[in-house]
Parts: C-alpha cells; sequence; structure tokens
C-alpha cells in the first residue's frame, strides 16, 4: 500500500458522487487496497466536509459494486467499510444490466462471446486444473438427465462455460462470461421453450459441449478454440431461426 490517504473537503453540490470520486482516486492511486478500511461515517464526514447521509449514500454505491464490504451496525476502530478483495458479483451485475438495457444485436453477443471464449478454452488446454476437469465432467453428467427441465438444462450450460473461463486463469473474462449469458437468459430460455425436438437440441448441446471438453483434457487449445466457437455459432442460428 502507497502513503495514507489524503482526504479533501468536498462542495455540497451533488456530494455523495464527489465522495464516490475521493474514494476511487484512493484506490487508483494505490493509496486505499484490498483489505483497507475507511475510517467510520462519523469521522469521514468531518474530514470531506459532508453529511453522513452522503457518506453512507456513497457507502451503499459500492457496496452494490462489491467494492466494499460493510461492517455490521457498530463503533469504534473496526466500524468502518473494509475494501473488497472480490468485486466479481458487482461487476457482473452492472455488465448484465449495461448489456440488457442497451439491447445489443444478437450478431454483437455472438461476437463478443466467441472472442472471449476461444479464448478462454485455448488458454484452459493448458491451464485447467483436476478440479475445473472435474468440476465439467459433472455438470456434463448432470446434464445427461432427460428429466431436467428446459431451465435446469441452461442453468448447467453457462455454468459449464463459466468453469471454462474460470479454468483459463482470468476471472474477468469468467465475470464478463456470466454477465453475457444472465444478459440473455431470458432470451434463451424463450427460445429453448420453442424448440420443436427438445430432445435432439439438447443432444446436440451435449455433445458438443464434450467435444469442448476432450480437446481441454488432450491439451489441445487449437481445437478447443475451434469447437467453442462452432458450439456458440450453431447455437445462436439455432435461436434465430426458432425465434422468426
Amino acid at each position: 500500500m502507497g502513503a495514507a490517504p489524503r482526504w479533501q473537503p468536498l462542495a455540497q453540490t451533488r456530494t455523495y458522487e464527489r465522495v464516490l470520486d475521493q474514494i476511487e482516486e484512493q484506490i487508483m492511486s494505490g493509496d486505499l487496497g484490498v483489505g483497507d478500511r475507511l475510517p467510520p461515517e462519523r469521522e469521514l464526514a468531518s474530514m470531506l466536509g459532508v453529511s453522513r447521509a452522503a457518506i453512507r449514500e456513497a457507502l451503499r454505491v459500492l457496496e452494490a459494486q462489491g467494492v466494499l464490504r460493510r461492517p455490521q451496525v457498530g463503533t469504534g476502530p473496526d466500524s468502518g467499510s473494509v475494501i473488497a478483495g472480490t468485486p466479481s458479483l458487482g461487476l457482473s451485475r452492472l455488465l448484465r444490466l449495461h448489456v440488457a438495457l442497451a439491447n445489443f444485436p444478437i450478431d454483437d453477443v455472438v461476437e463478443a462471446r466467441t472472442t472471449m471464449e476461444r479464448a478462454s478454452a485455448r488458454l484452459a488446454a493448458s491451464h485447467a486444473t483436476d478440479d475445473h476437469l472435474s468440476h465439467m465432467r459433472r455438470l456434463l453428467d448432470r446434464m445427461d438427465d432427460l428429466g431436467l427441465s428446459r431451465e435446469e438444462f441452461n442453468d448447467l450450460d453457462t455454468e459449464f462455460h463459466v468453469v471454462l473461463a474460470e479454468a483459463a486463469g482470468n476471472r474477468l473474462v469468467a465475470d464478463m462470461t456470466i454477465a453475457l449469458r444472465e444478459a440473455m437468459r431470458h432470451t434463451l430460455l424463450a427460445a429453448f421453450g420453442k424448440i420443436d425436438d427438445w430432445a435432439d437440441a439438447a443432444a446436440k448441446l451435449r455433445s458438443e459441449h464434450r467435444a469442448v471438453l476432450d480437446a481441454v483434457v488432450a491439451g489441445d487449445g487449437q481445437a478447443a478454440a475451434d469447437r467453442v466457437e462452432a458450439h456458440i455459432r450453431r447455437f445462436y442460428r439455432t435461436v434465430d431461426a426458432v425465434g422468426r
């Protein structure tokens, strides 16, 4: 960690946003890092020259973003919010909402997914641990259950792609994979519901997933990347066809 944070009094206009700006500045400069504790609300309000209401609003925003972990009600040296080390939940939530609200064309979603997941599959072929491989095998075994609902199948499908991204050793790509899948969740489930021969469609999806996993297990990054791209593109062609 760098030097102690230097808090500056703030003007009252849009105060909570300026509180956010100053906390972000301290994080970006390295003066605040993972595990560091902010001063208690009353003390921070005094240091910045703002109301406690403005402090609380800023802290609520940062907590929702996954940047802060807020303490239980109390006072003393352990009462300040702590900088969180795993803000992936907040990142995924924000990205998911922005993707959904922007209503991106399906072609843009496909290109984004193939770009990320080709890289994930290629890296997973050389970085996946035994735990990652076992996890993906278990997911595929569960997908073989013919009694699964289409929603349950979709959840397992999503988790497979997330674990593949995690196996690549890139948490950011994993979070973006989650966000894209969740943003498209209702669209995909609606498309699933329109597929007449679901048993055949599910069988093809399982086969394609197993082909990707086989390439990862074999350490063949190029094959893994090619197979995951072919899988994604074929899947969205199906979604597009039944959506018309």
